[in-house]
């Protein structure tokens, strides 16, 4: 052999070039990343070319400022950012201004943890030093949470983030409130409320979860005392009977006004007929019951009875002339001895209990409204309507529960106090408990303290719900239900959810009985209870707040500076409680959209060019998007969002909850600190969103595959496009194979525009994935591969190749930069260096020429040919009868005329990438290679004949023909006496 065939052709081969890492490092890497971007001020960059655009406005719905951010803050920011970096990069100012929310019970609660934990008094210490405690307190983890935020790639205005305690917040949202007090909409009014007695305060339904608990169930006689009719016979039998009810609060029986039954429920009247009954059974022989007739059998076997019998029918006419007797009354506990109606309510039914519903109105919503509902009529009958505060709000019975007071119905510590076992053991003395059990059912509990709650009646604000505010039915409820109707939800669902809520909502509770927080800033006459409306003396308190924050409220002598000259103090009362957080966030759009210019839409109130997205968790149906919906509805008669998108929670990777005790908490943290950012990024963007997501080790090492799959096909594009030029090729001189890839990314580009638009992040991470490692890894780079190592630099298919990789390189690193942001950011500086940054690039402009539908139709009966070739190869790898692809000459029988029209002119050696392949129209023989749902292709194996290639290592009967290099094919042949002309030039 001449010199010539020994030659070491590795040099002459166009092999991938890079410094692109196969080993990602992203927990080294990303900081770099985080601080390069911090130095060359991306942030605000990107606000300066986006100048003049329509905005696309993401508002931050504020996280708490009270410890280390959590899986479920990662999705949430993860999301976030994905929105706005996607609308900015398709044209959008989207600008991300992060927020917190500061005031309120959970670091009120951490403050006198401390101050126990030292023996200090909170009453004992002035209000402000203690405000200022919290405020350090929050202040110290919003520090913290900006730093793991930021980690996470989270871009934004980290800065100038908005704050619930920053003064200028505080004076907003006291404003805000003012309005609804000018307006006519706030007022001081007594209804149950939840009531948490460990923290001494009312509970919104947002700061309420549903746990387990077991109560006392009891069931309790309540005596008839006079009925109406006409019939004697028929009343007589009724004033010897009683009304039975079920309960699982008996502690709520000294707060009993009424009984509500159903006109729709069927009634009887019930006597016991069981002979030999103990003298300490609680029911006798002969005794008289009316229950509902669903539920009597179940009734009588609590009360240990087995024998009874149904005398007649207790019609609803009846019931409603009735009148019973309080089932302590008997006893001299003094404040017993009153009438107690019966009242039908369409709240009762015969699922459970007796069909009739013991109604205190003073601890449940039901109760005081069919009692409120029905006062007049109750007022005619000669009973008073007054309703009692039995409870205080230490968990203790007052006064206006005789016989009971110093009694707790629940501990500082959320235990049960000895209340039910006081009410209970004065029930049996009165002879009117008839069955007594335990039932484990969910109620309500705080989800702070996670302690029960109990409902009681207190002095609350509330913002009407149905009050006429501008004529015509212009209420809060329906201003609200017409702007959930003008709004998009993502799910869909979502509408149903937050309208159901509004629908059935009752008034809007604003008070809370703390310390921390924006105070409800008006001033009630000390005569007639009457606000004071004064546009004066508001502008006061929002201009003191502005310069001493809401302090203010609580310094010496405010009443007076306040009040000013206009009115008397002596005649005013300052309102100490302060607003529920919830107005707080609610008031969000007031302090922080409305104050920034970056944020305000262009035009007054919703609509034109600007878009509002409100995205959180499903759980602020009934928290953030529901009090800024009231808030800005109340104020503003609008929405103050466009859309609201909604995600669900995390679990664990078997679907439970995550805990502390079942060690299967997953934290952010660690996985930056193992994985990198950007894997956890890539498992919020493939992750169904709307539903509850899973996350655990082994769904974590699926994405980690994932992202090195992905990592793989951008190194080597990065490698081999290290080789092009930048030449143009006419779309018109380029082979089919490079005209389909620019047809695909025609279609991506129009899915990926559509995904983004629609917050489908699942759809275009995977449309990406897939497209990257099935048809571009997988199909068109495999087959390229020896076209870009050893075609000429001249050769058209080698341009081709290149030009269209560098399309993919763009579209693809640009398109996957808000999802991937490091990894993206690292790609795109390693091809065109550090000065630049894919975050200040749009998505490219996809030609619409590049749409070719005929071609991609062809080229998919063409890849169905190849499956059969490469499925009949693989099988020979397996065997080892061949070591490669290049070893093979499959000759592939086509009987169907369509994929043989398909394949015709095609040179199926390259696209199959063996070194021989003959196609032939002749039926197979028996034992050729078939795939069942292919029919029409059949293979049958051989062995490439001829010299194997010492450069491309492609067996051809041609190697050794050409005489100057006669150790690789004519190809390779031209291609080096290209590439040594070129280098001996030089």
């Amino acid at each position: 052999m001449t010199e010539k065939a020994t030659r070491d052709y590795s040099e002459t081969l166009n092999l991938p070039q890079t410094d692109f890492p196969m080993r990602a490092g992203l927990p080294k890497k990303e900081p770099e990343i985080l601080k390069r971007w911090q130095d060359m001020e991306l942030y605000r960059k990107l606000r300066e070319q986006a100048a003049g655009r329509d905005r696309f406005i993401l508002h931050d719905g504020p996280p708490y400022a009270n410890g280390h951010i959590h899986i479920g803050h990662a999705l949430n920011k993860t999301l976030k950012d994905i929105v706005t970096r996607s609308m900015q990069m398709m044209g959008y100012d989207s600008n991300y201004v992060p927020g917190w929310d500061c005031h309120g019970l959970p670091i009120e609660w951490k403050i006198e943890e401390q101050y126990r934990a030292k023996g200090k008094n909170k009453d004992e210490v002035p209000v402000n030093e203690f405000r200022k405690e919290c405020r350090d307190f929050a202040d110290h983890w919003i520090k913290i949470q900006r730093t793991e935020f930021e980690r996470l790639g989270i871009e934004g205005d980290w800065d100038n983030p908005y704050l619930t305690m920053r003064f200028e917040s505080e004076a907003v949202i006291a404003r805000e409130l003012m309005k609804f007090a000018m307006s006519g909409q706030l007022y001081r009014g007594s209804k149950p409320v939840m009531w948490s007695v460990v923290e001494k305060t009312a509970l919104a339904e947002a700061e309420i979860e549903y746990q387990d608990y077991q109560s006392d169930q009891i069931w309790v006689k309540f005596p008839v005392t006079s009925a109406g009719g006409s019939d004697e016979q028929a009343v007589e039998q009724l004033l010897d009977a009683s009304v039975v009810i079920w309960t699982t609060t008996p502690w709520t029986i000294p707060g009993n006004r009424a009984v509500c039954f159903s006109d729709k429920i069927s009634y009887g009247l019930y006597e016991v007929t069981q002979d030999g009954l103990p003298d300490d059974n609680w029911v006798q022989t002969g005794d008289t019951l009316i229950l509902a007739d669903a539920l009597a059998g179940d009734v009588f076997k609590n009360a240990r009875i087995t024998d009874f019998s149904r005398l007649r029918q207790v019609s609803a006419q009846e019931l409603a002339t009735m009148t019973l007797a309080h089932p302590l009354a008997e006893l001299d506990l003094g404040g017993y001895q009153f009438d107690v109606p019966l009242l039908d309510g369409d709240h009762v039914t015969d699922d459970a209990g007796t069909g009739f519903v013991h109604t205190a109105p003073s601890h449940g919503v039901d109760d005081f409204e069919v009692w409120t509902h029905n006062r007049a009529e109750i007022e005619a009958r000669g009973i008073d309507t007054a309703i009692p505060f039995t409870v205080a709000d230490d968990g203790y019975y007052t006064k206006e529960a005789p016989g009971f007071e110093g009694n707790q119905v629940i501990t500082h510590k959320g235990e049960k106090g000895k209340a039910n076992k006081a009410v209970i053991e004065r029930l049996k003395e009165a002879g009117n408990l008839i069955g007594l059990g335990r039932l484990k059912h969910s109620y309500p509990h705080s989800w702070r303290s996670k302690k029960p709650i109990i409902f009681r009646n207190t002095p609350q604000w509330f913002v009407y719900m149905d009050k006429d505010l501008g004529g015509k039915g212009d209420t809060l409820r329906n201003r609200a239900l017409n702007a959930i109707d003008e709004t998009r939800f993502v799910p869909a669902s979502g509408q149903n959810r937050l309208r159901s809520m509004i629908e059935n909502r009752p008034d809007w509770v604003l008070s809370r009985q703390r310390a921390w927080g924006v105070p409800i800033t008006v001033f009630i006459h000390k005569e007639t209870a009457e606000v004071l409306k004064d546009e004066a003396v508001n502008q006061r308190i929002y201009e003191a707040f502005v310069t001493e924050g809401a302090d203010a409220w609580f310094a010496d002598g405010a009443k007076e500076r306040f009040l000013g000259n206009d009115h008397n103090a002596g005649d005013w009362d300052m309102v100490a409680d302060i607003l529920d957080v919830w107005f707080d966030s609610g008031s969000t759009h007031a302090f922080c959209m409305e104050q920034r210019d970056d944020l305000n839409p262009h035009r007054q109130g919703l609509g034109g060019k600007d878009y509002v997205l409100y995205l959180e968790g499903s759980d602020q149906h009934r928290g953030w998007f529901h009090s800024s919906l009231l808030e800005s509805c109340g104020t503003r008669g609008h929405a103050p969002y466009n859309a609201v998108l909604t995600h669900g929670f995390t679990m664990a990777e078997d679907g439970r909850k995550m805990s502390k005790s079942l060690g299967n908490q997953v934290f952010p943290q660690d996985l930056i600190k193992q994985y990198g950012a950007d894997i956890v990024r890539l498992w919020v963007a493939s992750s169904d969103y709307a539903e509850d997501q899973r996350i655990g080790p082994e769904i974590i090492k699926t994405n980690v595959d994932s992202y090195r799959k992905l990592r793989n096909t951008l190194r080597w594009m990065l490698g081999s496009l290290a080789h092009a030029r930048g030449e143009e090729v006419a779309l018109a001189d380029m082979p089919e194979l490079e005209r389909l890839m620019l047809h695909r990314l025609q279609e991506l580009d129009t899915l990926v525009r559509q995904g983004y638009k629609d917050f489908d992040y699942k759809r275009v991470f995977h449309s990406l994935f897939n497209f990257m490692t099935v048809e571009l890894s997988a199909f068109y780079f495999d087959i390229r591969k020896d076209a870009l190592y050893c075609d000429a630099a001249s050769s058209l298919r080698r341009r081709s190749a290149l030009y269209v990789i560098d399309k993919l390189f763009n579209c693809l690193v640009t398109w996957m930069a808000p999802m991937l942001p490091f990894t993206m950011e690292e790609t795109w500086t390693s091809r065109f260096g550090t000065d630049t940054s894919v975050h200040l690039e749009q998505f490219p402009v996809v030609p619409a020429e590049w749409q070719d539908t005929a071609l991609a139709d062809k080229w998919a009966r063409i890849k169905t040919v190849r499956r059969v070739i490469t499925g009949a190869l693989e099988i020979e790898r397996r065997e080892k009868r061949i070591g490669s692809s290049l070893e093979a000459h499959p000759t592939v029988h086509v009987t169907d005329p369509d994929l043989l029209a398909a394949i015709e002119g095609k040179d199926m050696t390259d696209i199959a990438i063996t070194s021989q392949l003959t196609v032939t129209s002749a039926p197979a023989p028996a034992n050729a290679f078939t795939l069942d749902d292919t029919p029409g292709v059949a293979v049958v194996p051989g062995l490439a004949e001829g010299k194997k290639c010492a450069r491309s290592w492609k067996i051809l009967p041609e190697v050794g023909t050409d005489p100057e290099y006669p150790d690789v094919t004519l190809r390779d042949a031209d291609a080096l006496r290209e590439w040594d002309a070129h280098h001996a030039a030089a």
